[in-house]
């Protein structure tokens, strides 16, 4: 498990006194009002940095950090990660889990017995539609494999046994 989430991406600077532009990689941008603090990484060096106010424009969230106030300040975050501490993370419903948590999990097809499972490849990515998520499977053979993240589909899920068990439904397989 990583011990920090990302919850964002500097998309650009906002006018002259030190503010971001930052697209919300989280599913309520409106939990920016309530951090404190987040990480910054930004070529490949990471720091935290106290958030001083918080707005919000169209799909994105303003976000002006305590001690930068110029455009020079954070002009070399555009294109910078936001993560915040697990701790820090937003509690999770009973079978809600963060993505970061499911990518890399082996994904197994469903069958009686459990240690018969078929392995079908790596969970590597969660999409989001909208209607529900979408695992992104990579198959042995390198090929894409999108499964719903719903009920029907996605039978049981186990981080620390490292996989997901899926029932395959009818035409998931055909190309």
């Amino acid at each position: 498990m990583q011990d920090l989430l990302q919850v964002g991406a500097v998309t650009s600077t906002h006018g002259l006194r030190g503010e971001v532009k930052v697209f919300p990689t989280t599913d309520d941008p409106k939990r920016y009002l309530k951090l404190k603090n987040v990480y910054v990484e930004a070529k490949k060096q990471r720091m935290e940095l106290e958030i001083e106010r918080v707005r919000f424009f169209k799909n994105l969230v303003i976000v002006k950090f305590k001690g930068l106030d110029d455009i020079n300040d954070v002009e070399s975050y555009k294109g910078a990660k936001l993560y915040v501490a697990r701790k820090d993370a937003v509690p999770l419903e009973e079978g809600e889990y963060f993505a970061a948590d499911l990518i890399g999990l082996t994904v197994l097809e469903e069958k009686e017995k459990e240690d018969e499972a078929k392995e079908l490849g790596t969970l590597t990515d969660v999409l989001q539609t909208g209607a529900n998520d979408v695992y992104a499977v990579r198959k042995p053979d390198g090929k894409e494999l999108l499964i719903p993240a719903i009920k029907d589909c996605v039978k049981k899920i186990d981080i620390p046994g490292g996989k997901v068990i899926v029932r395959l439904l009818p035409g998931l397989t055909d190309l």
